[in-house]
């Protein structure tokens, strides 16, 4: 399997301050700064791009639950909040929220939400951020 690379580089203090991500791939590249990830400042920030990764990785997870179980969807649609709280005075992940849409012919409501949960659980990133205190699935079949 291949190993996935991304960089950041981070130029002066911490709340003045700025920082630029990248993706090995060059499909993003994009500022963070100290108003970017605790405020409402312009940029992205870690958390942001956590959520793109779980919500892809999730929907991605899903489909594939869903074909091994006999379903072909038309269509996963994930979106990821991730809850960056105070903690004991640190910074945490403390909550992440999936909410996703599926297109599945011929599946029960009953049989979508067995496949969503166990895809929620079985997802890569998911479980590499197990530490996260909780993540919760609302899946909806349309």
């Amino acid at each position: 399997m291949p190993v996935r690379k991304a960089n950041a580089v981070w130029e002066g203090g911490l709340r003045q301050g700025k920082g630029i991500m990248r993706l090995q791939s060059q499909a993003f590249e994009g500022p963070y700064s100290f108003p970017s990830r605790f405020e409402e400042g312009e940029g992205t920030n870690p958390e942001e791009l956590i959520a793109a990764a779980h919500a892809g990785c999730f929907s991605m997870a899903l489909a594939a639950s869903l074909e091994r179980e006999g379903y072909t969807p038309k269509r996963v649609a994930t979106e990821a909040r991730v809850h960056l709280e105070m903690v004991e005075g640190k910074p945490t992940l403390a909550r992440i929220e999936l909410l996703t849409e599926a297109e599945v012919p011929g599946i029960s409501p009953e049989k979508f939400q067995e496949i969503a949960q166990a895809a929620k659980e079985g997802c890569a990133v998911s479980r590499a951020l197990a530490g996260v205190k909780e993540i919760t699935l609302q899946a909806k079949l349309v």
